[in-house]
């Protein structure tokens, strides 16, 4: 369990996005390319939120690898902090790490990722499966 030290990430933390805590990948993580793993998005009203899914949908990211044990092991903290997985005693958290199955160029391996941690009830599926596709329809002008 201990030994993936792959993450796939799906959006603010994208390379195309700029956050800030996109540098924790940036210097410990080699980017291995575009990915899917299965899953559904959902907007929750502020922003796109990726949740498990069972059924024949799937969520556009990228596939990361730390370069080093050290490197993901201190970065990991960081982004579980960015995530907000660290809340007090008997709060739920809004992100939770899983192990995922991630499909890159038909080859299949293990990577962490965040899943949204509550419930997508009366939520909208953004169909698209890709954060960055959404939004930039959300950006385009609308032609009456």
């Amino acid at each position: 369990m201990d030994s993936i030290y792959q993450i796939f990430v799906y959006g603010s933390l994208r390379s195309g996005f700029r956050n800030p805590a996109y540098q924790y990948l940036a210097n410990y993580f080699t980017l291995l390319g575009e990915a899917v793993v299965q899953g559904k998005f959902y907007h929750n009203g502020h922003y796109p939120v990726a949740f498990a899914s069972t059924e024949d949908a799937y969520i556009t990211g990228e596939l990361y690898e730390a370069r080093s044990v050290e490197g993901f092991n201190w970065a990991i903290i960081q982004l579980d902090d960015y995530e907000g997985l660290n809340v007090e005693q008997g709060e739920t958290p809004l992100y939770t790490r899983k192990i995922v199955e991630v499909y890159k160029d038909g080859q299949k391996s293990l990577a962490w990722i965040y899943w949204y941690n509550q419930t997508v009830d009366g939520m909208d599926e953004i169909k698209t499966g890709d954060i960055m596709k959404y939004l930039q329809d959300q950006n385009k002008p609308h032609h009456s």
